[in-house]
């Protein structure tokens, strides 16, 4: 679409004032950074803040032995001139930003579950513990929502307040177009028809029951922000399995980024017309790829993707400061572009449990088979037999031997 349209054709980088600073980043150190932050130092540190990479420039020492040429003085005096190195050099120093490690406490709370399933009866208490801590939570973003109205009013009036330079939006117009026109698409015909084609349900239903946490991720711009809203809106009103959303949003909010993905290719495009950057299938391609993959590394905060972008831009040696160019209508996109990421997420976990109904259904079935103790099995009892079955102490614990659970009799002395 956007070789079809070509935005950046009817403007020149010259003409579009810039915005803001360069990041300064690479391939190698994004995709580092995404590998340390999936095993966090702390995990309350982990709840507010991520590992960045950033490239520090080392100022060099005034040495009088530095690498500079002087013409020697002869019988006249003569200007000399001074040719000094420019090479720049730079270290890698570790920080970090603020956001939310999503990937760190999604892999801490994968072993944790792993831990605390293989520990049986021990592991009950605290099983049951976040479960409680789970709905609580739940039953205060229900009351939050209530309020919901009246700070979305107050975030769109702020940005719409910070806006200095209105003209800046006709200039950009066509690329904002190509960008919203590109994020519908994919929202209201690629995700739905992909949806429809493995669950084989009404996709726009699923939407709608959707629209709580679309309406928060427009507003707010940060899709793990949102996660809360989706929970809610997943297991409420279109009734997916807990089991699901509690593993696939969380992983989907870090890594499935599909409209930041679509966003990067379109912008890097577009840097290239303004600048007469002829672009052959091949590295369309690599736009394409490298922007996929860049997006995987994106934070889940506002703007998070002008970072990746620049190894977008990188990627196919387009200029990395011409980033600033689209920068000041970036909080807009932004918040359309999270949007569509929530939306993503939404469909994966009906798609997820569709696919894994068998598994789910195996889970749910009860036992067969009655521990009687560690030494010998019983088989179940008939069906007259089990409502006959009274409750009787064992150990001090009323315990119904109807319950089809298996159970373990203890001794008693």
């Amino acid at each position: 679409m956007v070789m079809t349209i070509k935005p950046g054709m009817s403007h020149n980088s010259d003409e579009l004032d810039r915005k803001g600073d360069t990041p300064e980043v690479t391939t190698v150190d994004a995709m580092l950074d995404l590998v340390r932050n999936m095993f966090p130092e702390n995990l309350v540190q982990a709840c507010f803040q991520q590992y960045k990479t950033k490239r520090k420039e080392v100022v060099p020492s005034a040495d009088p032995d530095s690498n500079i040429t002087t013409a020697q003085p002869v019988t006249i005096v003569m200007t000399t001139a001074k040719v000094e190195n420019l090479t720049k050099q730079y270290t890698v120093v570790g920080m970090y930003s603020d956001g939310i490690n999503v990937l760190g406490l999604i892999i801490f709370c994968l072993v944790f579950g792993l831990v605390i399933g293989k520990m049986g009866e021990k592991g009950q208490i605290l099983i049951d513990f976040f479960d409680a801590l789970s709905d609580a939570t739940m039953k205060i973003v229900q009351i939050i929502m209530w309020y919901m109205p009246v700070g979305i009013l107050f975030l769109i009036a702020g940005k719409i307040a910070e806006v200095d330079d209105w003209e800046i939006f006709r200039k950009l117009g066509l690329y904002m177009a190509t960008v919203l026109s590109g994020l519908a698409i994919h929202s209201l015909l690629i995700l739905p028809l992909i949806f429809f084609i493995i669950v084989r349900k009404n996709p726009f239903r699923f939407a709608i029951g959707m629209s709580q946490a679309l309406l928060t991720a427009l507003m707010i711009s940060s899709s793990s922000a949102t996660l809360p809203v989706t929970f809610r809106c997943a297991e409420e009103n279109n009734k997916v399995d807990k089991r699901i959303t509690r593993f696939v949003l969380p992983v989907g909010a870090t890594i499935n980024m599909d409209g930041t993905a679509l966003y990067e290719a379109v912008a890097a495009i577009f840097i290239a017309q303004l600048n007469d950057y002829p672009l052959d299938i091949g590295q369309i391609i690599t736009i394409s790829v490298t922007a996929t993959a860049a997006s995987i590394g994106a934070a889940g905060v506002p703007q998070a993707g002008m970072v990746t972008m620049v190894i977008v831009l990188t990627a196919v040696g387009l200029p990395a400061n011409d980033v600033t160019l689209i920068m000041a209508v970036d909080w807009l996109l932004d918040r359309f572009r999270t949007m569509v990421n929530v939306l993503g997420d939404a469909y994966g976990t009906g798609i997820v449990e569709k696919l894994s109904k068998n598994e789910l259904e195996k889970m749910c079935l009860p036992s067969e088979v009655d521990i009687v103790n560690p030494f010998a099995l019983e088989t179940a009892f008939d069906k007259d037999e089990l409502d006959n079955q009274k409750s009787y102490v064992n150990g001090g614990f009323t315990v119904d031997k109807s319950d089809a659970i298996s159970y373990t009799q203890t001794s008693q002395f």
